[in-house]
């Protein structure tokens, strides 16, 4: 079986939900604004993409999600390993993580709001602070797991503590450290569209919010698609990078 042939069976599944949509709204048993039909969401998506609103706005969204995805990597990643191996900086951030961590991370958006408006910066930040605990965990289990032996072989063959750190631990800690991400890249989304929809002047959460709020339920129907392809599209790129920055594991 072929590429091709695999995907479009892989994916074959969203084909059947599309038609089984499409009928269900066609049929009139439900009612069009609470499922509009697909093909009417289509039409409403090519107007929304025509009109300009629907670029601007997820341009938008992109920025704030990659700064905010970005800062969660930097400072959890560096979080992460220095728990990992300064026992001074477990003892006083370990507390916090276990604090924070099964925090509902929605419940930051008023406070974020209060803090820096309704501008880029606070969703900006509230994707940096819900982020960075799945990546600052995944660096620091994926350091533990860092085989102690060749540590402490490095480290009697002369190697610096840092070198140790990026010739032997680092190696290891990368299966880990990229499935936190992979998380954090799933609830950035989550936590993007959350606060655009409540504290928002663009965005596609402001857009899903404003179309629904003057019943234009097929454009309210064609941006939530919109983020779940983005959102789905993203998944599948980073999967595709994971896989090649394991390659050498095989």
């Amino acid at each position: 079986m072929n590429a091709v042939s695999s995907a479009v069976l892989r994916y074959s599944p969203l084909l059947i939900l599309a038609l089984a949509w499409e009928a269900a709204a066609r049929s009139g048993l439900i009612s069009s604004s609470a499922l509009p039909a697909i093909s009417k969401i289509a039409v409403a998506w090519l107007d929304l993409a025509r009109s300009g609103d629907l670029t601007g706005n997820t341009l938008a969204s992109l920025w704030r999600t990659g700064a905010g995805l970005g800062l969660a990597i930097l400072i959890g990643g560096l979080l992460g390993f220095a728990m990992a191996f300064w026992r001074g900086a477990e003892t006083a951030l370990s507390p916090v993580v276990e604090l924070f961590y099964p925090l509902p991370k929605s419940a930051l958006i008023p406070i974020t709001a209060l803090w820096l408006g309704f501008g880029d910066g606070s969703k900006i930040l509230l994707i940096c602070m819900g982020c960075m605990l799945p990546v600052t965990l995944g660096a620091f289990n994926g350091a533990l797991s860092a085989d102690r032996t060749l540590l402490w072989s490095a480290r009697s063959l002369g190697a610096s503590r840092l070198r140790s750190m990026w010739d032997v631990v680092l190696p290891s800690a990368v299966p880990e450290l990229l499935n936190g991400i992979r998380t954090a890249l799933a609830l950035s989304f989550v936590l993007l569209v959350s606060s655009e929809l409540i504290v928002s002047r663009e965005g596609l959460g402001y857009l899903i919010g404003f179309l629904g709020s003057n019943g234009t339920y097929e454009g309210m129907f064609a941006v939530v698609l919109t983020v779940a392809f983005i959102g789905f599209l993203a998944d599948r790129l980073y999967e595709a990078f994971v896989r090649r920055t394991l390659a050498w594991r095989e």
